[in-house]
């Protein structure tokens, strides 16, 4: 047991007991950023902002939500938005988080993706990262079906059916993620409890994981520059901190994290105040009704790029089985982004536009990404079928043949350069 002496303060009572100083060291004033980075490093702490709030404002919603089909819609819209002091609120802000947090998040990825940050040491950190994006989106999915609005339930109903594909185990799988042979009170119970108590805790675990990942090879900078960073950081605490590459996470790097979110907080609070429907289906805001399909049904934005891989295979591969190569590639794409550092085996960590090839792979990804958000959302018929299926096939090409490819020339230049 450790030797307890008369405490000096609170501070002082608490270290003897909890080793807080040492605590604080390691995970801040000891904990070396480097200088050569710029506010996009910030999306990350952004992030944890806003499941912050998620998790505030979901507690506030939770006192009168009813996860009942007879309940769940009239609990939303009329109670809370219209009979709760303040409801409204509360709800915009869980609303807005809810699809900010993925503009954030896609944000976040493609920096990492622009400057290398999954190389080199640094892949325990990306896998992390990428399980937290299926998480948010498995959150994300089972949130959007509580409203028990009309594009939530048929929405619900067109994602669960694609389990059914799912050889051998499709359709027993389809049913117990329903827990009915269709989407129903059960179905809307059991997303109920992912959503409020499973999903969460897995969020803050992962979170707590991708944060202690980071401490180990520490974070990437703008150049992708390799540097001894206990070197570094003795020239800062000796006083030569204009020499030294790095800074302490507090107070230094922390201030600025700090103005980059009170910027953002700005910009958030317009939309929560001003547009809190700018990403809201307005189908969504009638009863679901499982005898009046709507004429277009798509799932929320940030969903669609990957739901259009889903639709580009299915509608255009004529008497093959459909069903079976669009799921597969669908299942594909939700993982592809992991096994990103084992396909780009190029031993280059700098920023994309200095590495030729890969700048050009990396903006036709986003181009492509974009045309497949676009036409996830319009209705599969005429030449939007053709454009979603070459959008989609550009997709896994870019992914799984040009981007080793581009490796194997770096390699191949890097071998000779030396």
């Amino acid at each position: 047991m450790a030797q307890i002496k008369k405490a000096d303060g609170f501070i002082d009572w608490l270290d003897q007991r909890l080793a807080v100083k040492s605590f604080v060291k390691v995970m801040m004033t000891e904990y070396w950023i480097p200088k050569n980075i710029n506010w996009l490093w910030a999306m990350g702490v952004v992030l944890l902002v806003l499941f912050t709030l998620l998790v505030v404002s979901g507690l506030f919603l939770l006192s009168y939500y009813k996860p009942d089909v007879n309940l769940a819609f009239y609990s939303v819209n009329y109670t809370i938005m219209q009979e709760v002091d303040y409801g409204w609120l509360w709800r915009h802000i869980h609303a807005v988080a809810a699809s900010v947090v993925f503009v954030i998040i896609y944000i976040h990825m493609f920096v990492a993706i622009y400057y290398g940050s999954y190389k080199r040491g640094r892949e325990m950190i990306w896998i992390g990262g990428m399980l937290l994006f299926v998480t948010f989106s498995a959150e994300a999915f089972s949130g959007y079906m509580l409203p028990w609005g009309q594009m939530s339930f048929w929405a619900a109903t067109v994602i669960t059916d694609i389990f059914r594909n799912i050889p051998f185990i499709g359709e027993a799988l389809a049913e117990w993620i329903r827990g009915n042979y269709g989407v129903s009170d059960a179905t809307l119970t059991r997303f109920f409890m992912l959503h409020v108590v499973l999903l969460p805790v897995v969020i803050m675990m992962l979170i707590a994981f991708h944060f202690y990942s980071l401490r180990f090879p520490h974070v990437n900078n703008q150049e992708g520059e390799e540097f001894d960073f206990e070197a570094e950081a003795k020239k800062y605490q000796e006083g030569k901190k204009a020499e030294s590459k790095v800074i302490p996470f507090w107070p230094v790097f922390l201030s600025k994290d700090i103005f980059i979110i009170c910027l953002f907080m700005m910009i958030f609070f317009f939309l929560v105040s001003y547009h809190f429907d700018f990403a809201m289906d307005p189908i969504n805001f009638d009863p679901a009704d499982n005898l009046a399909t709507p004429a277009h049904i798509y799932p929320e934005w940030y969903f669609l790029w990957s739901y259009e891989v889903l639709r580009g295979f299915f509608f255009n591969v004529g008497p093959i089985k459909a069903a079976d190569i669009g799921l597969a590639a669908f299942g594909i794409a939700q993982v592809a982004f992991l096994f990103l550092p084992w396909l780009d085996r190029s031993q280059v960590v700098r920023p994309a536009h200095k590495r030729k090839g890969f700048v050009i792979w990396f903006w036709l990804l986003i181009v492509d990404l974009i045309v497949l958000t676009i036409y996830g959302k319009l209705p599969p018929e005429g030449i939007n079928t053709y454009i979603g299926c070459v959008a989609s096939i550009s997709f896994l090409i870019l992914i799984f043949v040009a981007l080793p490819l581009i490796a194997i020339v770096e390699r191949k230049k890097q071998g000779g350069a030396q």
